[in-house]
């Protein structure tokens, strides 16, 4: 049987979005204090950052998602969930050590997305956005089907605990390309890379001082 997003002693289910969990795990910079995942779906990553921050925070704007996550976490001291929406919830700015969200910025107006979450860290911090973006030339489309055998043989391997949230789903508007050239536009020296499984990755950690696209 699969694991259910509700289903906290399944320790957790696998999807395209949940095999990047790991990469975002890795980019906790050591002694997190506080961190933000920002479009928390049912709070499994939440749950995952807790061992790793001193507070994690979760928001989403889907009432449902919300209460999904708390009735999962109840069990964590340290984790909390916020129902509201990133561009206009009165979040403190340069709040968090670690920043970070998993198909989520599709949802919302790219760039100003990013531009709240490199708002909300603090100097030294680190984002992570994995994203999706639309195929818009023929060698995106090359690398789109190169993934189809990655995603059978995952898919697979990870038969039995393939699990999907729930949460509502949209069409990305932005190219790889467009993606590219607008985060490293917005968040100067940032990493962007492509993904085997149909997902990109924004790697940046903010400069001590002043903001620097300001």
């Amino acid at each position: 049987m699969a694991a259910t997003a509700s289903d906290p002693a399944a320790g957790g289910y696998w999807n395209h979005n949940t095999h990047y969990h790991g990469l975002v795990l890795r980019a906790v910079p050591r002694g997190c204090r506080d961190a933000l995942d920002a479009g928390c779906g049912d709070g499994l990553l939440v749950r995952r950052l807790a061992a790793r921050s001193g507070q994690v925070t979760g928001l989403d704007r889907s009432a449902g998602m919300v209460a999904a996550a708390r009735e999962a976490s109840g069990h964590l001291a340290n984790v909390g969930f916020v129902e509201a929406d990133l561009l206009s919830h009165d979040l403190p700015r340069e709040g968090y050590d670690f920043v970070c969200s998993v198909a989520t910025v599709h949802h919302m107006d790219f760039g100003a997305a990013l531009t709240r979450m490199r708002e909300l860290l603090r100097p030294r911090g680190t984002l992570v956005v994995i994203g999706l973006a639309r195929t818009g030339s023929a060698g995106d489309l090359l690398y789109s089907l190169a993934g189809v055998p990655v995603h059978h043989y995952h898919r697979l391997r990870h038969r039995r605990r393939a699990g999907e949230p729930g949460a509502p789903l949209a069409e990305p508007g932005m190219t790889w390309g467009q993606v590219r050239q607008e985060s490293q536009r917005l968040l100067p020296g940032a990493r962007f890379q492509r993904h085997a499984l149909w997902r990109y990755s924004v790697t940046w950690r903010k400069p001590p001082g002043e903001d620097p696209a300001a």
